[in-house]
């Protein structure tokens, strides 16, 4: 799909040099993240074939998004974030060629490829927060959501070959090629965002203390139709997550060695950007908390199928229909938390948006493979999806200000 395409759906948005720069330079990023996720998960593999040990590196991207929680929000709305997000990129970069050259030194130990994982992991953390709250310094707020579908859309295209084509470099080449290209991609994010013109809302003149770094807290505490939107997505991916397993899907189950590795990766893409190239035209804009429960509901439904599948092509349509299910939460939880967020705050309440996507995705990751070495690979993924259906019962209960929730703007918490 190329600029020009999508461009066809949302011609102001990309009639503006900021959002081009914004959808080049995240896009270049995220395909390269993807790349360097399955060379990681590979090398793990490969050195231990252990699930646990590739839960752990789920754990080591988890953890200095928890360590990193309060100063990552700070820095955010301190200072800079066009500079933040460029230095996370810039970071990536330098951990992936570290990688390069200690698979060529023959670097054997895992613990210290989990060590590598947590200085990216740290990159991303005190990163996140900026990167999260720059779209609404670049667009007004009517077009936030469509601008946020145009761009996952554009994100899912890639995911979908960023991750098939990192398992492709790996088969036909090495797994340090695949790295190489990893750090390329982050070279050409870091300079497309730095050519970004923002104008954001800094707090240089604030005195630091304990209630300022935790106003963020304060805030969505404050905001039930907030809080539920992030507490159901960190429940609902936490046991619904399965990607950590695919190493050995791939490998065991359907058998389909480091190229089914990267189909089942970006299979969850294929559904992402179908219904995210829809929501860039048509963004959900009534009655989105019950469609935000019943997205949720179809994610597990598809996570159990994958589970129980030991067919590549069957695997591969349930994570298409995951991925369908979850870009259309990810549109409603983005829009609600930072449209209903006074930018002075967005990077505090984004650090904590922040931790709690990270830790449904990574922590998830470590929930996954640790289960999986009690109980079994497929009894951990068919238990996850079953747990994301039970999370949608139990958030329909706990948050009526979600399930009754009609619009993404300027709802009245009640």
């Amino acid at each position: 799909m190329s600029v020009r395409s999508l461009a066809g759906t949302t011609p102001s948005i990309f009639a503006d040099r900021n959002y081009r720069a914004y959808f080049a330079g995240f896009l270049s990023a995220e395909v390269g993240m993807q790349i360097q996720f399955v060379a990681i998960g590979w090398q793990m593999f490969v050195l231990t074939r252990n699930p646990l040990d590739l839960g752990l590196v789920g754990l080591m991207l988890w953890l200095p998004a928890v360590l990193f929680l309060l100063i990552s929000g700070m820095i955010a709305d301190r200072f800079s974030r066009r500079n933040i997000v460029v230095g996370g990129r810039c970071g990536e970069v330098a951990c992936a060629a570290a990688y390069m050259g200690m698979i060529a030194a023959g670097a054997r130990s895992p613990w210290l490829y989990l060590a590598l994982v947590f200085i990216l992991g740290t990159a991303r953390a005190l990163s996140n927060p900026a990167q999260r709250t720059l779209l609404p310094n670049i667009v007004p707020a009517e077009r936030y959501a469509n601008a946020q579908a145009t761009y996952v859309s554009g994100r899912e295209v890639l995911q979908m070959a960023g991750p098939a084509l990192g398992g492709f470099v790996i088969a036909s080449f090495s797994t340090i090629a695949a790295f190489g290209i990893a750090a390329l991609t982050g070279l050409t994010a870091a300079f497309a965002l730095s050519l970004l013109r923002v104008t954001q809302t800094e707090q240089r003149g604030e005195r630091q203390s304990w209630k300022n770094l935790l106003a963020g807290f304060s805030f969505v505490r404050s905001r039930p139709m907030i809080a539920g939107a992030i507490t159901l997505d960190l429940f609902a991916v936490l046991f619904g997550g399965s990607s950590a397993l695919f190493p050995i899907y791939a490998d065991t189950i359907l058998h389909a060695g480091p190229v089914g590795l990267g189909l089942l990766r970006s299979a969850p893409s294929i559904g992402a950007a179908a219904v995210a190239a829809f929501l860039a035209r048509h963004p959900p804009r009534r009655r989105v908390g019950l469609l935000l429960l019943g997205v949720v509901s179809g994610y597990g439904v598809a996570i159990i199928v994958f589970g129980l599948s030991t067919v590549l092509w069957l695997s591969l349509a349930a994570l298409a229909a995951a991925g369908a299910f979850d870009v259309v939460s990810v549109v409603i939880r983005s829009a609600v938390v930072q449209l209903n967020t006074p930018d002075a705050m967005r990077g505090r309440v984004s650090a904590i948006e922040s931790v709690f996507i990270i830790s449904s995705g990574q922590l998830g990751a470590f929930e996954s493979g640790a289960v999986a070495a009690l109980i079994g690979t497929v009894p951990s993924v068919v238990a996850g999806g079953a747990a994301t259906l039970v999370t949608v019962g139990l958030s329909a209960l706990f948050f009526p200000t979600l399930r009754n929730a009609d619009t993404l703007q300027h709802v009245r918490d009640t």
